[in-house]
């Protein structure tokens, strides 16, 4: 018998654009909670759901282990998990439903964005507990309860909640561990690691692996959910980061890291420091990061050149002032190109992520970010539209304009949950039209760079050229469907 069998609810097979995409990542959140659960002395297993093939793959795990305790320990590191989509949430509690099937009087605790915001709903599906906040102290104290090393009873023990009587009780709140070197090391070992490189060497013929510096985000977009860390933010020593990627070297040989932080380089004069530890230890490692604008100064981005940063993706989000002021972004239009400028500048690829259908946007709002991104000429971009999540300022500002369905289905939804300028429709079609524009400049791009350099040019390049260039026509097409969609809510009747 196991004393805890940890599991988390990403199945990338049940996201059709990430199972495309094909970029599987450990879930470090999961892992780091059974890091520090073996630390005080418990044996744990892990059901990893990340390449797996549906709920029901938990079962054999059960029958092997048989734990005493299973965790829904959701990976707060992942974006998607915090985006609480509901094909995710719904594995969940089908597996919360395997789990007291299998055995009655195991306790079931979950922990991640989703519960924390929707506790009942867990509850009503068979959960027995909920962890609330950063939640490595507060499993281990509930788990000692739950076996039997500690006297205390759950109400005592800080960010916890469970459900007396049908209803929920919350305990007081826990603090957050300041001092982030304490933490071991996810525990790698648990993970079917050699998965994850067959995959990323299929696809894209390089292995990525994750890790994190920070917890938390300071910033305040008002669009942003953070129910587990909120406005808070507590950051690794850059010599323990290094540490970390000295060990993950050793073990895996990964030909590329990602930096999962919310926001890298949050503290001054961390990114230098970190630039000179990684040359120090012989370390540096192409990595990608997601930073902001005014963060980007010409140290820090040295600092990520020195430490070998290969791609940073930047929340521009808008090209509009206005509309990033409403967003409570704290960015400036020109940040964005002085920041695009200076990463291309030390050899840095820069990426965009763009936000259309925020409240207010009009059609020189949505003209103002495609202007940006034909002018800065970002290496990639990610486009979304604005997604109210509980918690935030900008859900409780169109509530009373949402429908019956409050999350998406899959990370490729992309469907405006409330009364926007245009119909949903409208905004993905949007995402075609900019999606095609962007790679018929990028084509433009490489044709340049053949002209110039054709001894240098790729066959890779070739076929990216001649793909474009085929696209054309078609974005013809969908530049008159986009106008045909172009109806604003108010004259629809």
């Amino acid at each position: 018998m196991t004393d805890i069998l940890l599991a988390h609810s990403f199945f990338l097979r049940f996201d059709p654009k990430q199972w495309r995409t094909m970029q599987p990542y450990a879930p470090l959140g999961t892992l780091y909670a059974a890091a520090y659960l073996r630390e005080h002395g418990y044996e744990t297993a892990l059901f990893d759901s990340m390449l797996a093939n549906g709920a029901t793959d938990i079962l054999p795990l059960l029958e092997k282990y048989q734990p005493r305790l299973v965790v829904f320990y959701e990976d707060s590191f992942n974006w998607l998990s915090k985006m609480c989509l509901t094909r995710m949430r719904e594995a969940c509690f089908e597996m919360i439903r395997l789990v007291k099937k299998h055995d009655q009087n195991v306790p079931v605790i979950v922990a991640g964005s989703d519960p924390t915001d929707h506790q009942q709903m867990y509850f009503a599906r068979g959960a027995d507990f909920a962890i609330i906040g950063e939640g490595e102290i507060s499993l281990h104290e509930l788990v000692d309860t739950l076996i039997g090393k500690s006297g205390k009873n759950p109400a005592e023990i800080s960010g916890v909640a469970f459900p007396p009587n049908g209803g929920v009780q919350r305990t007081a709140p826990r603090g957050f561990q300041k001092n982030l070197d304490v933490f071991p090391f996810p525990a790698w070992d648990l993970l079917e690691a050699e998965k994850y490189r067959t995959a990323w060497r299929h696809k894209h013929g390089y292995y990525s692996v994750n890790l994190v510096t920070t917890r938390g985000c300071p910033f305040r977009c008002n669009w942003c959910a953070k129910p587990i860390y909120g406005d808070r933010y507590n950051s690794r020593s850059p010599e323990n980061v290094v540490q970390e990627m000295v060990w993950l070297r050793r073990l895996f040989q990964p030909d590329h890291l990602w930096f999962a932080d919310d926001i890298f380089g949050l503290k001054p004069g961390w990114v230098e420091k970190f630039g000179e530890a990684v040359q120090a230890a012989q370390a540096v490692t192409p990595f990608k990061i997601q930073a902001r604008v005014d963060l980007l100064h010409e140290e820090a981005v040295a600092g990520l050149k020195k430490a070998g940063c290969k791609t940073v993706w930047v929340g521009a989000e808008s090209g509009s002032q206005k509309i990033l002021d409403a967003m409570d972004k704290g960015t400036k239009v020109e940040q964005i190109y002085a920041a695009a400028e200076r990463l291309r500048r030390h050899g840095i690829e820069v990426c965009f992520f763009l936000q259309f259908g925020y409240s207010g946007e009009t059609d020189e709002d949505i003209e103002k970010t495609i202007k940006m991104v034909r002018d800065c000429r970002p290496d990639d971009i990610g486009i979304s539209v604005s997604y109210p999540l509980p918690g935030t300022r900008f859900y409780e500002r169109v509530k009373n304009e949402l429908g019956g369905k409050q999350n998406w289905e899959h990370s490729d939804d992309l469907d405006l949950m409330f009364r926007g300028q245009y119909q949903p429709e409208f905004y993905r079609q949007l995402h075609r039209v900019v999606h095609h524009e962007f790679r018929l400049h990028k084509a433009a791009s490489l044709f340049s760079d053949f002209w110039r350099h054709p001894s240098q040019f790729t066959l890779s390049n070739l076929r990216r050229m001649i793909s474009a260039v085929g696209r054309l026509p078609l974005l013809h097409l969908e530049r008159a469907r986009l106008n045909r969609l172009r109806v604003p809510n108010r004259l629809i009747a």
